[in-house]
Protein backbone atom coordinates (compact mmCIF):
# COMPACT_ATOMS: atom_id res chain seq x y z
CA UNK A 1 0.00 0.00 0.00
CA UNK A 2 1.60 3.44 -0.85
CA UNK A 3 1.60 6.49 1.21
CA UNK A 4 -0.25 9.47 0.28
CA UNK A 5 1.37 12.23 2.70
CA UNK A 6 -1.30 15.40 3.01
CA UNK A 7 -0.11 19.10 4.54
CA UNK A 8 -2.94 20.59 5.75
CA UNK A 9 -5.93 18.97 7.11
CA UNK A 10 -8.33 21.21 5.92
CA UNK A 11 -11.50 20.36 2.87
CA UNK A 12 -9.45 18.90 0.37
CA UNK A 13 -7.67 16.95 3.09
CA UNK A 14 -10.58 15.40 4.80
CA UNK A 15 -12.13 14.65 1.19
CA UNK A 16 -9.10 12.58 -0.06
CA UNK A 17 -9.07 10.64 3.33
CA UNK A 18 -12.63 10.18 3.27
CA UNK A 19 -12.72 8.90 -0.39
CA UNK A 20 -9.25 6.86 0.14
CA UNK A 21 -11.62 5.15 3.75
CA UNK A 22 -14.86 4.93 1.48
CA UNK A 23 -12.81 2.94 -1.33
CA UNK A 24 -10.70 0.44 1.34
CA UNK A 25 -14.01 -0.33 2.66
CA UNK A 26 -14.95 -1.15 -0.49
CA UNK A 27 -12.41 -3.48 -1.25
CA UNK A 28 -10.93 -1.51 -3.83
CA UNK A 29 -7.02 -0.09 -4.06
CA UNK A 30 -6.17 2.91 -2.18
CA UNK A 31 -3.38 4.53 -0.64
CA UNK A 32 -3.15 4.77 3.05
CA UNK A 33 -3.44 8.88 3.68
CA UNK A 34 -1.61 10.19 6.19
CA UNK A 35 -2.17 13.93 7.20
CA UNK A 36 0.03 16.58 8.84
CA UNK A 37 -1.11 19.46 10.41
CA UNK A 38 -0.03 22.17 12.79
CA UNK A 39 -3.21 23.39 14.48
CA UNK A 40 -6.37 20.78 14.04
CA UNK A 41 -8.53 19.47 12.02
CA UNK A 42 -9.97 22.28 9.96
CA UNK A 43 -7.83 25.30 11.45
CA UNK A 44 -7.18 27.57 9.08
CA UNK A 45 -11.13 27.82 9.75
CA UNK A 46 -10.77 28.59 13.58
CA UNK A 47 -9.13 31.69 15.14
CA UNK A 48 -5.95 29.66 15.69
CA UNK A 49 -5.32 29.20 12.53
CA UNK A 50 -4.90 32.83 11.90
CA UNK A 51 -7.37 33.43 8.82
CA UNK A 52 -10.92 34.25 10.84
CA UNK A 53 -12.08 34.46 14.36
CA UNK A 54 -14.12 31.70 13.39
CA UNK A 55 -17.45 33.40 13.89
CA UNK A 56 -18.50 34.66 9.72
CA UNK A 57 -20.29 32.77 7.74
CA UNK A 58 -18.78 30.12 4.74
CA UNK A 59 -18.91 32.18 1.23
CA UNK A 60 -20.11 28.52 -0.27
CA UNK A 61 -22.86 26.09 0.55
CA UNK A 62 -21.85 23.70 3.24
CA UNK A 63 -24.03 21.16 1.09
CA UNK A 64 -20.47 21.01 -1.09
CA UNK A 65 -19.16 18.78 1.23
CA UNK A 66 -16.50 16.30 1.41
CA UNK A 67 -18.01 14.20 -1.14
CA UNK A 68 -20.24 16.61 -3.76
CA UNK A 69 -21.06 16.10 -6.15
CA UNK A 70 -21.30 12.94 -5.50
CA UNK A 71 -20.12 11.45 -9.44
CA UNK A 72 -17.21 9.25 -9.11
CA UNK A 73 -17.15 7.61 -12.53
CA UNK A 74 -14.15 5.78 -13.29
CA UNK A 75 -14.72 2.35 -10.91
CA UNK A 76 -16.78 0.16 -13.45
CA UNK A 77 -19.90 -1.16 -11.91
CA UNK A 78 -19.22 0.07 -8.91
CA UNK A 79 -19.63 3.83 -8.97
CA UNK A 80 -22.84 3.87 -7.36
CA UNK A 81 -21.47 1.96 -4.03
CA UNK A 82 -18.62 4.99 -3.49
CA UNK A 83 -21.12 7.84 -4.39
CA UNK A 84 -24.00 6.14 -1.91
CA UNK A 85 -20.96 5.09 1.05
CA UNK A 86 -19.54 8.92 0.81
CA UNK A 87 -22.95 10.02 1.92
CA UNK A 88 -22.50 9.10 5.24
CA UNK A 89 -19.67 11.74 5.57
CA UNK A 90 -21.94 14.73 4.06
CA UNK A 91 -23.32 17.81 5.43
CA UNK A 92 -26.41 16.88 5.84
CA UNK A 93 -25.51 13.22 7.36
CA UNK A 94 -23.25 15.55 10.29
CA UNK A 95 -26.51 17.58 10.95
CA UNK A 96 -28.14 14.63 11.58
CA UNK A 97 -25.65 13.23 14.08
CA UNK A 98 -25.40 16.30 15.43
CA UNK A 99 -29.43 16.64 15.70
CA UNK A 100 -29.41 20.03 14.04
CA UNK A 101 -30.53 18.59 10.44
CA UNK A 102 -34.19 20.00 11.10
CA UNK A 103 -33.57 23.31 12.83
CA UNK A 104 -30.94 24.06 9.32
CA UNK A 105 -33.91 23.36 6.95
CA UNK A 106 -36.44 25.89 8.74
CA UNK A 107 -33.93 28.59 8.73
CA UNK A 108 -33.71 28.60 5.25
CA UNK A 109 -30.34 26.60 4.74
CA UNK A 110 -28.12 29.44 5.86
CA UNK A 111 -24.21 29.00 5.39
CA UNK A 112 -22.38 27.93 8.68
CA UNK A 113 -20.05 29.96 10.64
CA UNK A 114 -16.41 28.87 10.20
CA UNK A 115 -16.24 27.46 13.37
CA UNK A 116 -19.09 25.18 12.64
CA UNK A 117 -17.64 24.02 9.32
CA UNK A 118 -14.29 23.21 11.35
CA UNK A 119 -16.37 20.64 13.77
CA UNK A 120 -17.55 19.64 10.44
CA UNK A 121 -14.35 18.21 9.42
CA UNK A 122 -13.26 17.41 12.76
CA UNK A 123 -16.23 14.83 12.78
CA UNK A 124 -15.27 13.35 9.44
CA UNK A 125 -11.98 12.67 10.62
CA UNK A 126 -13.26 11.07 13.50
CA UNK A 127 -15.88 8.72 11.58
CA UNK A 128 -13.24 7.72 9.58
CA UNK A 129 -10.30 7.59 11.95
CA UNK A 130 -8.01 10.19 10.68
CA UNK A 131 -4.20 9.34 11.10
CA UNK A 132 -3.28 12.33 11.69
CA UNK A 133 0.00 13.84 12.50
CA UNK A 134 -0.17 17.00 14.61
CA UNK A 135 3.02 19.26 13.21
CA UNK A 136 5.05 21.64 11.51
CA UNK A 137 7.02 20.80 8.25
CA UNK A 138 10.14 22.21 8.57
CA UNK A 139 11.65 20.57 5.42
CA UNK A 140 10.46 18.51 2.18
CA UNK A 141 12.82 16.27 -0.04
CA UNK A 142 12.87 14.26 -2.69
CA UNK A 143 13.88 10.42 -2.05
CA UNK A 144 14.85 7.24 -4.95
CA UNK A 145 10.86 6.36 -4.25
CA UNK A 146 8.69 9.54 -3.27
CA UNK A 147 9.25 12.17 -0.66
CA UNK A 148 10.81 12.77 2.57
CA UNK A 149 9.14 15.56 5.08
CA UNK A 150 10.40 16.84 8.19
CA UNK A 151 8.43 17.83 10.87
CA UNK A 152 8.48 19.22 14.31
CA UNK A 153 6.37 17.91 16.80
CA UNK A 154 3.67 20.87 17.86
CA UNK A 155 4.01 20.25 21.82
CA UNK A 156 7.17 17.92 22.37
CA UNK A 157 9.06 19.74 19.76
CA UNK A 158 10.70 17.02 18.42
CA UNK A 159 11.80 16.30 14.97
CA UNK A 160 10.52 13.45 13.08
CA UNK A 161 11.08 12.34 9.64
CA UNK A 162 8.04 10.72 7.45
CA UNK A 163 8.21 8.52 4.66
CA UNK A 164 6.15 9.34 1.98
CA UNK A 165 5.68 7.86 -1.82
CA UNK A 166 3.41 11.09 -2.85
CA UNK A 167 2.74 14.18 -1.43
CA UNK A 168 -0.48 16.55 -1.64
CA UNK A 169 0.02 20.45 0.08
CA UNK A 170 -2.93 21.86 0.52
CA UNK A 171 -3.63 25.52 2.28
CA UNK A 172 -3.03 29.25 1.94
CA UNK A 173 0.58 29.37 3.29
CA UNK A 174 0.72 31.87 6.64
CA UNK A 175 -1.28 34.66 7.62
CA UNK A 176 1.19 36.55 9.57
CA UNK A 177 2.95 38.44 6.63
CA UNK A 178 1.80 42.09 5.70
CA UNK A 179 3.24 44.00 3.05
CA UNK A 180 5.09 46.36 5.36
CA UNK A 181 6.55 46.24 9.39
CA UNK A 182 4.28 49.07 9.98
CA UNK A 183 2.39 49.45 13.68
CA UNK A 184 -0.18 50.50 11.87
CA UNK A 185 -0.70 47.90 8.98
CA UNK A 186 -1.72 44.43 10.17
CA UNK A 187 -1.70 40.83 8.52
CA UNK A 188 -4.73 38.84 8.63
CA UNK A 189 -3.39 36.95 11.98
CA UNK A 190 -2.93 40.39 13.90
CA UNK A 191 -6.39 41.56 12.39
CA UNK A 192 -8.37 38.54 13.62
CA UNK A 193 -6.26 38.25 16.74
CA UNK A 194 -7.19 41.59 17.89
CA UNK A 195 -10.89 41.34 16.40
CA UNK A 196 -11.80 38.34 18.55
CA UNK A 197 -10.38 39.97 21.80
CA UNK A 198 -12.35 43.12 20.69
CA UNK A 199 -9.47 45.05 21.00
CA UNK A 200 -8.98 46.73 17.31
CA UNK A 201 -7.89 50.55 17.50
CA UNK A 202 -9.94 52.95 17.43
CA UNK A 203 -9.39 53.94 14.23
CA UNK A 204 -11.90 56.88 11.79
CA UNK A 205 -9.96 55.64 8.86
CA UNK A 206 -9.34 52.28 7.64
CA UNK A 207 -8.48 50.66 4.89
CA UNK A 208 -8.13 46.94 3.90
CA UNK A 209 -5.71 46.07 0.96
CA UNK A 210 -7.35 43.07 -1.15
CA UNK A 211 -10.56 42.31 -3.25
CA UNK A 212 -11.22 38.58 -2.62
CA UNK A 213 -12.57 36.60 -0.02
CA UNK A 214 -10.08 37.22 2.66
CA UNK A 215 -10.65 41.10 2.22
CA UNK A 216 -14.34 40.42 2.42
CA UNK A 217 -14.29 38.84 5.49
CA UNK A 218 -12.49 41.67 6.91
CA UNK A 219 -14.91 44.17 5.73
CA UNK A 220 -17.89 41.90 7.33
CA UNK A 221 -16.18 42.29 10.50
CA UNK A 222 -15.25 46.26 9.76
CA UNK A 223 -18.30 47.35 9.20
CA UNK A 224 -19.58 46.62 12.92
CA UNK A 225 -17.40 48.65 14.14
CA UNK A 226 -17.44 52.72 14.76
CA UNK A 227 -15.37 53.82 11.84
CA UNK A 228 -16.01 56.44 9.83
CA UNK A 229 -14.71 55.47 6.46
CA UNK A 230 -13.88 51.68 5.45
CA UNK A 231 -11.96 51.96 2.02
CA UNK A 232 -10.99 48.93 -0.31
CA UNK A 233 -8.00 48.90 -2.30
CA UNK A 234 -7.63 46.86 -5.19
CA UNK A 235 -6.15 46.89 -8.44
CA UNK A 236 -9.65 46.16 -10.36
CA UNK A 237 -12.16 48.32 -11.76
CA UNK A 238 -14.79 48.01 -9.29
CA UNK A 239 -15.70 45.50 -6.29
CA UNK A 240 -16.92 42.30 -8.12
CA UNK A 241 -19.43 39.92 -6.74
CA UNK A 242 -18.87 36.40 -7.09
CA UNK A 243 -21.38 34.58 -10.24
CA UNK A 244 -23.90 32.44 -8.34
CA UNK A 245 -25.98 30.98 -11.31
CA UNK A 246 -26.27 28.07 -12.63
CA UNK A 247 -24.41 28.68 -15.32
CA UNK A 248 -21.25 29.85 -13.22
CA UNK A 249 -21.71 27.09 -10.86
CA UNK A 250 -21.83 24.36 -13.22
CA UNK A 251 -18.34 25.39 -14.20
CA UNK A 252 -17.58 24.42 -10.94
CA UNK A 253 -19.02 21.52 -10.06
CA UNK A 254 -18.63 19.75 -13.37
CA UNK A 255 -14.96 20.15 -14.44
CA UNK A 256 -15.42 17.85 -17.49
CA UNK A 257 -16.75 21.21 -19.48
CA UNK A 258 -13.17 22.96 -18.93
CA UNK A 259 -11.33 21.13 -21.41
CA UNK A 260 -13.97 23.03 -24.15
CA UNK A 261 -13.01 26.67 -23.27
CA UNK A 262 -9.84 28.30 -24.53
CA UNK A 263 -7.08 29.18 -22.35
CA UNK A 264 -8.35 33.20 -22.93
CA UNK A 265 -12.15 32.16 -21.83
CA UNK A 266 -10.64 29.90 -18.58
CA UNK A 267 -8.77 33.32 -17.13
CA UNK A 268 -12.28 35.06 -17.98
CA UNK A 269 -13.80 32.47 -16.21
CA UNK A 270 -11.64 32.60 -13.11
CA UNK A 271 -11.23 36.61 -13.14
CA UNK A 272 -15.13 37.26 -13.20
CA UNK A 273 -16.01 34.75 -10.55
CA UNK A 274 -12.99 33.56 -8.46
CA UNK A 275 -10.35 35.71 -7.83
CA UNK A 276 -10.72 39.35 -6.21
CA UNK A 277 -14.68 39.01 -5.75
CA UNK A 278 -16.72 38.72 -2.91
CA UNK A 279 -19.46 36.67 -2.41
CA UNK A 280 -23.14 37.67 -2.61
CA UNK A 281 -23.94 38.28 0.99
CA UNK A 282 -20.60 39.73 1.78
CA UNK A 283 -21.44 42.39 -1.14
CA UNK A 284 -25.02 42.80 0.42
CA UNK A 285 -23.72 43.16 3.78
CA UNK A 286 -21.81 46.43 2.22
CA UNK A 287 -24.53 47.97 -0.13
CA UNK A 288 -26.02 49.70 2.30
CA UNK A 289 -23.17 51.07 4.23
CA UNK A 290 -21.78 54.44 2.81
CA UNK A 291 -18.95 54.48 4.94
CA UNK A 292 -17.69 51.98 2.58
CA UNK A 293 -15.82 52.84 -0.51
CA UNK A 294 -13.32 51.29 -3.23
CA UNK A 295 -10.11 52.98 -4.30
CA UNK A 296 -8.56 51.41 -7.27
CA UNK A 297 -4.76 51.03 -7.60
CA UNK A 298 -1.43 49.09 -6.48
CA UNK A 299 -0.14 49.74 -2.97
CA UNK A 300 3.65 50.68 -4.20
CA UNK A 301 4.63 52.63 -1.42
CA UNK A 302 4.12 52.81 2.80
CA UNK A 303 5.29 55.91 4.99
CA UNK A 304 4.38 57.72 7.64
CA UNK A 305 1.97 60.79 7.41
CA UNK A 306 2.19 62.22 11.19
CA UNK A 307 0.51 60.25 13.35
CA UNK A 308 -1.07 58.09 10.07
CA UNK A 309 0.21 55.79 7.65
CA UNK A 310 -0.08 56.43 3.66
CA UNK A 311 -0.53 54.76 1.65
CA UNK A 312 0.52 55.37 -2.39
CA UNK A 313 -1.62 53.90 -5.04
CA UNK A 314 -0.57 53.30 -8.34
CA UNK A 315 -2.72 53.05 -11.75
CA UNK A 316 -1.58 52.43 -15.39
CA UNK A 317 -3.65 55.82 -16.62
CA UNK A 318 -3.31 58.59 -13.60
CA UNK A 319 -0.39 59.61 -11.41
CA UNK A 320 -0.02 57.78 -7.98
CA UNK A 321 -1.78 58.56 -5.38
CA UNK A 322 -1.06 59.59 -1.82
CA UNK A 323 -4.30 58.09 0.60
CA UNK A 324 -3.29 58.38 4.65
CA UNK A 325 -5.52 56.18 7.12
CA UNK A 326 -5.56 55.41 10.65
CA UNK A 327 -5.50 51.57 10.23
CA UNK A 328 -4.32 49.49 7.02
CA UNK A 329 -5.52 45.26 6.50
CA UNK A 330 -3.30 43.87 4.15
CA UNK A 331 -5.84 41.31 3.64
CA UNK A 332 -4.31 39.99 -0.29
CA UNK A 333 -4.89 36.37 1.11
CA UNK A 334 -1.63 33.81 1.16
CA UNK A 335 1.14 33.24 -0.65
CA UNK A 336 0.72 30.35 -3.62
CA UNK A 337 4.14 29.21 -3.68
CA UNK A 338 4.75 29.27 0.29
CA UNK A 339 5.42 26.24 0.23
CA UNK A 340 8.89 26.58 -1.75
CA UNK A 341 10.26 27.85 1.44
CA UNK A 342 10.23 23.86 2.92
CA UNK A 343 11.82 22.40 -0.52
CA UNK A 344 15.17 21.98 -0.18
CA UNK A 345 17.31 22.68 -2.85
CA UNK A 346 16.71 19.32 -4.82
CA UNK A 347 13.51 19.30 -4.09
CA UNK A 348 13.34 22.80 -5.95
CA UNK A 349 15.66 21.40 -8.84
CA UNK A 350 13.66 18.80 -9.62
CA UNK A 351 10.49 20.91 -9.84
CA UNK A 352 11.59 23.29 -11.66
CA UNK A 353 12.94 20.83 -14.52
CA UNK A 354 9.46 19.52 -14.18
CA UNK A 355 8.29 22.77 -15.33
CA UNK A 356 10.48 24.02 -17.72
CA UNK A 357 12.28 26.66 -16.01
CA UNK A 358 12.25 29.07 -12.96
CA UNK A 359 9.40 28.32 -10.26
CA UNK A 360 6.47 31.06 -11.05
CA UNK A 361 2.84 30.38 -10.28
CA UNK A 362 2.48 30.34 -13.82
CA UNK A 363 4.87 27.72 -14.59
CA UNK A 364 3.29 25.78 -11.91
CA UNK A 365 -0.20 26.33 -13.07
CA UNK A 366 0.71 25.07 -16.49
CA UNK A 367 1.92 22.13 -15.30
CA UNK A 368 -0.77 20.70 -13.31
CA UNK A 369 -1.99 17.06 -14.86
CA UNK A 370 -5.46 15.68 -14.82
CA UNK A 371 -4.59 13.82 -11.05
CA UNK A 372 -3.81 17.15 -10.20
CA UNK A 373 -0.29 16.87 -9.57
CA UNK A 374 2.65 18.37 -11.49
CA UNK A 375 3.27 16.62 -15.15
CA UNK A 376 6.93 15.09 -15.22
CA UNK A 377 7.46 14.17 -11.97
CA UNK A 378 8.22 10.36 -10.93
CA UNK A 379 6.80 10.70 -7.68
CA UNK A 380 3.43 12.31 -7.49
CA UNK A 381 3.02 16.08 -6.17
CA UNK A 382 -0.34 16.93 -5.90
CA UNK A 383 -1.35 21.00 -6.13
CA UNK A 384 -4.69 21.72 -5.90
CA UNK A 385 -4.88 24.92 -5.32
CA UNK A 386 -2.80 25.13 -8.84
CA UNK A 387 -5.32 23.30 -10.93
CA UNK A 388 -7.87 26.05 -11.81
CA UNK A 389 -6.39 27.37 -15.54
CA UNK A 390 -5.82 23.46 -16.68
CA UNK A 391 -8.41 21.33 -14.60
CA UNK A 392 -10.69 23.61 -13.40
CA UNK A 393 -11.69 26.51 -11.15
CA UNK A 394 -13.44 24.36 -8.67
CA UNK A 395 -10.01 22.46 -7.52
CA UNK A 396 -8.87 24.87 -5.66
CA UNK A 397 -11.75 25.88 -3.19
CA UNK A 398 -14.67 24.07 -1.67
CA UNK A 399 -16.45 23.77 -5.08
CA UNK A 400 -16.20 19.86 -6.21
CA UNK A 401 -14.25 18.39 -3.22
CA UNK A 402 -15.44 14.60 -4.22
CA UNK A 403 -14.23 14.82 -8.03
CA UNK A 404 -11.06 16.58 -6.42
CA UNK A 405 -10.42 13.25 -3.92
CA UNK A 406 -11.53 11.22 -7.09
CA UNK A 407 -8.37 12.83 -9.33
CA UNK A 408 -6.03 12.44 -6.83
CA UNK A 409 -7.05 8.67 -5.78
CA UNK A 410 -7.96 7.54 -9.84
CA UNK A 411 -4.51 6.24 -10.49
CA UNK A 412 -4.79 3.44 -7.30
CA UNK A 413 -7.34 1.81 -9.20
CA UNK A 414 -5.98 2.48 -12.97
CA UNK A 415 -5.82 4.93 -15.13
CA UNK A 416 -5.22 8.42 -15.08
CA UNK A 417 -6.03 11.48 -17.70
CA UNK A 418 -4.58 13.29 -20.22
CA UNK A 419 -4.26 17.00 -19.48
CA UNK A 420 -3.88 19.98 -21.80
CA UNK A 421 -1.71 22.26 -20.18
CA UNK A 422 -1.75 26.06 -21.21
CA UNK A 423 1.21 25.69 -23.14
CA UNK A 424 -0.41 22.81 -25.04
CA UNK A 425 -3.46 25.22 -25.31
CA UNK A 426 -2.08 28.13 -26.43
CA UNK A 427 -0.35 26.27 -29.33
CA UNK A 428 -3.66 24.72 -30.39
CA UNK A 429 -5.67 27.90 -31.02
Amino acid sequence: MKTLLVVGAGPKALAVAAKAHVLRKLGLPAPRVVVVEAHAVGGNWLPSGGWTDGQHRLGTSPEKDVGFPYRTTWARGRNQEINQAMQAYSWTSFLVDQGGYAEWIDRGRPSPQHHVWAKYLQWVGHRIDLELVLGQVTSISPTAGGWLVSVTDVNTRAERRLDADELMLTGPGRSTRALAEHPKMLSVAEFWELAGRRALPVSSRVAVIGGGETAGSALDELVRHEMLTVSVISPMATLYTRGESYFENSLYSDPGKWSGLTLEQRRDVIRRTDRGVFSVRVQESLLGDNRVHHLQGRVVRVADQGTAIALTLRNELRPDQVHAFDLVVDATGGHPLWFLDLFDADAADLLELAVGGPLTQARVEAAIDYNLAVSGLESPLYLPNFAALTQGPGFPNLSCLGELSDRVLRPAVGGGGVAMGATALENSQ
